[in-house]
Parts: C-alpha cells; structure tokens; sequence
C-alpha cells in the first residue's frame, strides 16, 4: 500500500478485547488509521465501506450485509477473525478481486482437536458415567468403582477428513499412544498421511474397523450428511464417535437409532439446531456426552486469532505472501 492504510473493524467491542491482547491491538493501530464499529449490538459494515477503506476486519458479532458492499474502488482486503467465512463473504467476492483471509480458522482447530481427544477420553474411560453416579446418588459402588475402561493406545482410530482439525486430532492421538490410525479424505495425499502415522482408507473401512471415529470434515455440500445409518451401523459395537466439527457432516436421525439403544457411545459438541433445544433426544442419554459448542473457544486460541490477523494485515502492506488467504480453489472445502 503506498499511502497509510485505512482499517474498518467491524466487531463488537468486548469480542474486539477478547481476541485482541493490548499489545497486538496496539500492533493493529500501528499497521493504520483503525476505525470501530459503533458499540451497539451486532457491528455493521458501512454502506461505503469499499470507498473509504483500505481493509475491512470482520468476526461473529458482525452484522450481516448485501455482497455488494464489498465492490468499489478502495477496499482491498478483508480478514474475518473468528470461523467459517461463508456466512458474511461469497464466492463472488473472490471473483472480484477481493483478497480474503480467515484469521481464525487454524487457531481454533488445535482446540477443537483439544476438546475431540478429551471427549475421546471420557467416554473410553467412563468419566461421565462415574461423575454423574457420585455427583447424583453419592454411591461409590453404583458410580461404578470397579468399571473397566479402555486404554486410548489400545484403540483403532478413524478420523474423517484430513482438515486442520483432523490433523491436530491424529497427532495428539499419536502422542496418546495410539499405533493404529486411519483416515478418509478424497483430497488428502497418501505420503501426508503417512507423515501423520495415518493410512487412508474408504468410508466404509473406517467405520467398520474404528473403535474411536473422530469427524472432522468441514461443512459442504459434498460432506453433508456423509455419516448417515450405513456408515454408523458398521461401528462395532461400544464403539466411539466424536464429532465437535461440524454437525451438517453426520445424520442426526440415524445417530440417535445408534444411541438409543446403547450400542455405541458419543461425543458432540455440534447440533444441526442450536442451542440445543430442551427436548432434544441427545439429552438424558446415559451413552452420551454433550458440550454445548464450546471446543473451539480457549484462551490462548482467541488470542492466536487476534495475533493472525495482525500479522496477515502486516505482511499484504509489505507485499509479502499470506499464509492464511482463500482462494477460489480452496472456498468450497473450508469449514
């Protein structure tokens, strides 16, 4: 950029401070003239934004607007802060020359990973059902002293999709012990798993051999509902599954015949209706563990996501490459 840029956030205050340490803030402020969003609910984008500003920031409390906005003769950049980029910029804002980068995304996918290992966990170990005997009836006995869990080493792990999230979850699965770890991605390459001590395999291997399936898959037309009742009634019996990426990517209604009865047990941090609604039949299932999307929030990741787009912002005005743009022919496999 020749002149100093100018940088429009569009994002709520307290999540601005909680993505953003003081000191990378201050290293925002340093990169250009850095307006706020005015502090009233969900942040707008000005009508003129691409008139008047060199780079538009953008995370979860912004408020949605019209594609358009984004075509004129100054805006240059945008970096969204927080997740997926598909709800606020379509495909069409690539076309037109707009550089895109999701500052968020590799942040949250170690916690995301962090929190389907510990999933994993409990329910191989049978923390849920112990917590709630003792917290419940104070019985030592009915709480299940006595109850064998399984060693994670021991188990056969399938992970679905390769993704950022699948990547961290067969690493940290890979420190745990684990020996015996598979994959199904169409799009990953056999000698990259084997570098993650992965072997990839089809679908229908996976779910048939896997005593832990971890779903990591990014929400797209091609991954929607690719876990329906075929894929789950090859599970073996007491098997595992965790899924804290993306709910589009498993069949609720065929999920909830698996658990009923108990054959299989799960982890989920992701449901197709959100917040959970008080009657919803993943509730009260002694086989099931719920966190209420929560795996990619922790601290150190919402700070890694303030610092990415910092640094993203910093290396387009020096001209150097970007390591967290989209581009055209990666949009559609993003989560």
């Amino acid at each position: 950029m020749t002149q100093e840029p100018r940088i429009y956030v569009a994002v709520r205050p307290d999540e601005f401070d909680r993505l953003f340490e003081p000191a990378v803030a201050a290293d925002l402020r340093s990169l250009g003239t850095v307006e706020f969003a005015p502090d009233s609910g969900r942040a707008p984008v000005p009508d003129d934004v691409a008139e008047r500003y060199d780079v538009l920031v953008t995370s979860w409390s912004t408020e949605r607007f019209p594609p358009e906005r984004l075509d004129g003769s100054r805006l240059r950049m945008a970096v969204h802060a927080a997740g997926s980029v598909r709800g606020l910029f379509p495909r069409t804002a690539l076309e037109n020359g707009l550089t895109l980068v999701q500052g968020g995304a590799e942040a949250m996918a170690e916690a995301v990973a962090e929190m389907s290992v510990t999933l994993t966990m409990v329910l191989l170990r049978n923390v849920h059902i112990h917590d709630r005997g003792l917290q419940g009836g104070r019985d030592w006995a009915a709480a299940g002293n006595g109850t064998l869990g399984r060693a994670v080493r021991a188990q056969r792990v399938g992970v679905v999709g390769l993704s950022r999230v699948g990547r961290h979850y067969a690493q940290m699965m890979r420190g745990l012990g684990v020996t015996r770890l598979t994959a199904f991605d169409p799009y990953a390459a056999a000698d990259d798993a084997a570098g993650l001590g992965v072997r990839l395999v089809e679908l229908d291997e996976l779910f048939a051999d896997s005593d832990v399936v971890c779903v990591a898959a990014p929400a797209t037309p091609e991954t929607r509902r690719l876990v329906g009742a075929r894929e789950l009634s090859r599970l073996p019996d007491g098997a595992v599954l965790v899924n804290a990426a993306r709910s589009a990517v498993v069949n609720e209604a065929a999920l909830l015949a698996e658990l009923r009865p108990g054959r299989i047990r799960a982890g989920l941090d992701v449901f197709d209706d959100e917040p959970l609604p008080p009657d919803s039949a993943f509730l009260g299932l002694d086989n099931v563990v719920l966190t209420p999307h929560v795996a990619g929030g922790t601290v150190q990741a919402r700070a890694m996501q303030g610092r990415v787009v910092v640094d993203e912002i910093g290396r387009f005005g020096r001209g150097e490459p970007l390591r967290h743009q989209v581009t055209p022919d990666i949009y559609d496999r993003l989560a």
